[in-house]
């Protein structure tokens, strides 16, 4: 079975997030053998928030349906940004904006009843 048009799906899913749809480079790397795709892609730095989305939910739906698709054809996907670090994968360990919330202080335990 052909493998699907990567590269083709992920401009689809990435460019509505983005200002500058021209500043989209993919990288798409096959290894039939294994069925097994990697994709690589690159935007400009300022647009990164907007195709992460907020806690990186946009870059992990658009993750999904590109393991999803690859699924469906015998393939196995990995997608990357270029430059992204492995904490932006999902959820920030640090707020960047907002109030700073001190740690939870740990309950008191209760006293046993006397008996």
């Amino acid at each position: 079975m052909d493998s699907p048009d990567f590269p083709g799906l992920v401009q689809f899913l990435v460019e509505p997030f983005l200002d500058s749809p021209n500043s989209l480079r993919i990288d798409c790397e096959k290894n039939a053998v294994q069925s097994k795709v990697w994709i690589r892609i690159a935007f400009k730095g300022d647009e990164r928030g907007k195709v992460f989305g907020r806690g990186g939910r946009n870059i992990q739906a658009i993750r999904t349906i590109v393991r999803a698709t690859a699924a469906l054809s015998g393939w196995s996907a990995y997608v990357d940004v270029y430059g992204a670090s492995e904490n932006e994968d999902g959820a920030d360990p640090k707020p960047r904006s907002g109030p700073h919330r001190p740690p939870a202080k740990p309950a008191r335990p209760q006293p046993r009843p006397k008996v």
